[in-house]
């Protein structure tokens, strides 16, 4: 008895279910006759959805996207007639209807009893979608504008995904949409912008193809694996960057300071040769030679660069710091060696003596940088014996 009780109870509660859920659907579609209350039809058939035992439901998801379709129609209308609306709202309109349509698109094509798949929705859906799939392009655009960078991401993302989903298989947007590899750059800038490494690299085989946009997207890549600590592709990425463009300013200097880093000079000065003989009036080119020549020993080669860097530019500090050194430490290698220091004294001080102008001068030009110009004055001063300037300095050093 108690058993047959509880059947009952179930079906009972079945039946009710049953008939709430086609009240609803009945509910909804009045109000999609009457395009009325449309986002009311819309949530009553999401709500129905979040329960597992309607999730294969035709009906359901038909008249979502039912909802959904008058929804996106109403919105796009007022724009055509230039009513008050929110642009924001059609982008969004656009790529509900995509997912919607591609996950019923899965149920659809579920094979039947005997193994055959045979979808009934899939080529009147597709055609619908295929015909306003450029406002998910449009939309990410729109809020890459906004500096929505998340929002951005997910329209050119699902713009993208069409490629691999069956239910646009006839239309090949792999082959013939030439905006995909643009749409895949855009998911790399977005990712980067928000500093999500799995949503910078997800498309970039696809952003590689984009052509218009390449130097930059090789810097966004360059910074993720940065970001990764993948110093292999970093560098990698540096390299073809550099190769391509030895103009553009972000490859360069990484590159040189990445293999200094690595203790690869040889290769660091092979970069900047390059890099001069693909403009030899750049000054940053030739400044980054002289500071390798400089930590190499080369001076007589530094002082070369830099004397004419600073009479093309009589500001740029670095140049009177490296032409200063140059002469510096020739002095210091002579006063290291004791034995050497006697028999070359004089030599020694004349070095002292030309680093002098050019140490003060950087000190006139970058007079915050006292670690890189105090000492070597110091020194200098007290070679020469110059005690008014010597003591200034000395004190300088006490405080700090």
């Amino acid at each position: 008895m108690m058993k047959r009780n509880i059947v009952i109870l179930l079906f009972m509660a079945a039946a009710c279910s049953g008939y709430a859920q086609k009240k609803d659907i009945q509910t909804a579609r009045t109000y999609i006759k009457s395009k009325k209350d449309l986002d009311k039809a819309e949530q009553l058939m999401q709500n129905l959805l979040k329960d597992s035992a309607n999730r294969d439901n035709e009906k359901i998801w038909l008249t979502l996207y039912e909802a959904q379709r008058a929804i996106y129609e109403q919105g796009n209308e007022k724009l055509y007639l230039k009513q008050k609306y929110d642009t924001a709202d059609l982008f969004s309109a656009t790529r509900k209807l995509f997912q919607t349509i591609e996950t019923f698109d899965s149920i659809d094509a579920r094979p039947d009893k005997n193994g055959r798949v045979k979808p009934k929705y899939r080529k009147k859906h597709a055609e619908v979608l295929d015909i306003i799939r450029p406002n998910l392009y449009n939309g990410g655009v729109y809020f890459v504008k906004k500096q929505e960078y998340r929002k951005a991401y997910d329209f050119f993302n699902t713009y993208i995904d069409c490629i691999n989903h069956p239910l646009f298989a006839e239309y090949d947007y792999a082959q013939k949409d030439r905006h995909i590899a643009e749409a895949a750059y855009w998911t790399v800038y977005c990712g980067y912008k928000m500093q999500d490494v799995e949503a910078t690299l997800l498309n970039r085989s696809l952003a590689l193809k984009d052509s218009t946009h390449y130097e930059l997207l090789l810097q966004y890549l360059a910074e993720t694996y940065k970001l990764q600590a993948d110093t292999v592709s970093y560098i990698k990425t540096l390299e073809d960057g550099f190769e391509k463009y030895p103009k553009f300013p972000y490859f360069f200097p990484r590159l040189v300071q990445s293999y200094v880093d690595q203790g690869q000079a040889e290769k660091a000065m092979k970069v900047c040769d390059e890099a001069i003989e693909n403009d030899s009036t750049n000054r940053i080119f030739r400044f980054a030679k002289s500071t390798l020549l400089l930590n190499s020993n080369h001076f007589d080669e530094c002082i070369e660069l830099c004397k004419p860097l600073i009479e093309e530019d009589s500001t740029m500090a670095d140049a009177w710091l490296n032409l200063g050194l140059a002469y510096f430490n020739q002095a210091v290698e002579i006063d290291k060696n004791v034995q050497n220091a006697r028999k070359r004294h004089r030599q020694m001080i004349d070095f002292y003596r030309k680093a002098k102008p050019y140490l003060e001068q950087y000190r006139l030009l970058a007079p915050d940088m006292k670690e890189k110009w105090a000492l070597p004055l110091y020194t200098i001063y007290l070679n020469l014996n110059m005690g008014k300037e010597f003591d200034e300095v000395d004190k300088l050093l006490r405080k700090k």
